[in-house]
């Protein structure tokens, strides 16, 4: 597919959950329900004990059931995607990242699930539990196409920073098989048909592997064969999504050199690709609302790019 680019230095200076009692956020009526990403027990428990915590600000931790946070558009316009929040593998940004994102494409007609991931260092017996939970999660948003009355073969992927990250290893490595097939919607693809990443964590090769996400996933003094395995851009081939990316440069938690890898391996397979980079707004920026200026442009501009490109 020939790649349409377009790479922007932004200058413009441009003016939880429905079931937990014990979250402080009030039950909102475009929550409609939470679907459960697994018929039963998830794979490669036990994991935590006792109750999933919810901070006051929507921040997850303790969590032994993953789940899909459905947002129902009122004009539905064919396209599902889901929305992964960042937290270094260590806890959900719900409250700032994929709860308002969420709300986001719901106004715009996109039918939208937040995820609910598990948290690999929470007592499971691998760390590869996120990315479990990303390939079920598209498999599961497939299968429920006919139900909410979207496209299957218009299903995206969106997140931020380590959610950036899971959303990259999922849309990278679909056919991996990281659990044991479950039920007919495990016969279905993990491969999302396109993605946005933002501010996020794509590489664990010196010298940009300085992060929380890393130390969760492979600890503090991984191999350099265990970096590769979970360096998203080393995974990238001509039949990556199409793929959308934007970060500041000044991101003191994620450097940019992670979006410019991704762009440029994405580019070296000639995969439909547009990067952003934004001359400020440090990291988790989620909807821009409290951001700098020039952040606030990334959810047009990706709106742009989806609608241009015929995804929604």
């Amino acid at each position: 597919m020939k790649s349409q680019v377009k790479v922007q230095l932004i200058m413009i200076l441009l003016g939880t959950t429905t079931l937990m009692a014990h979250s402080a956020k009030a039950q909102t009526s475009n929550r409609m329900e939470e679907i459960p990403l697994w018929h039963s027990t998830p794979p490669d428990g036990p994991g935590p004990q006792g109750t999933e915590r919810v901070s006051d600000k929507g921040s997850y931790t303790n969590v032994s059931q993953p789940r899909l946070i459905v947002h129902l558009p009122k004009h539905a316009n064919g396209t599902a995607i889901l929305v992964i929040s960042g937290g270094g593998y260590a806890h959900i940004e719900e409250g700032k990242e994929s709860g308002p994102a969420a709300e986001w494409l719901q106004s715009k007609g996109v039918t939208a699930f937040e995820l609910i991931y598990r948290l690999p260092t929470e007592g499971w017996a691998t760390t590869n539990v996120p990315f479990e939970d990303g390939q079920r999660a598209i498999r599961l948003i497939r299968h429920l196409a006919h139900r909410f009355g979207y496209d299957q073969h218009k299903v995206g992927i969106l997140g931020f920073s380590a959610g950036g990250h899971l959303a990259g290893m999922t849309e990278t490595q679909p056919d991996k098989q990281l659990y044991t097939p479950m039920d007919e919607i495990d016969r279905l693809s993990a491969k999302p048909d396109f993605a946005a990443l933002i501010y996020p964590v794509i590489t664990m090769m010196p010298p940009n592997n300085h992060t929380h996400s890393e130390r969760e996933i492979i600890g503090t003094h991984p191999g350099r064969e265990q970096q590769k395995a979970y360096s998203v851009e080393l995974h990238v081939n001509g039949q990556t999504p199409p793929t959308f990316l934007a970060q500041a440069i000044d991101d003191p938690i994620s450097p940019v050199e992670n979006s410019k890898l991704m762009y440029a391996a994405l580019q070296s397979y000639n995969v439909l690709s547009e990067l952003h980079l934004f001359p400020s707004g440090g990291h988790g920026w989620g909807m821009a609302a409290k951001g700098p200026p020039a952040v606030h442009e990334w959810p047009r501009l990706f709106e742009t790019w989806a609608k241009n490109n015929g995804f929604w």
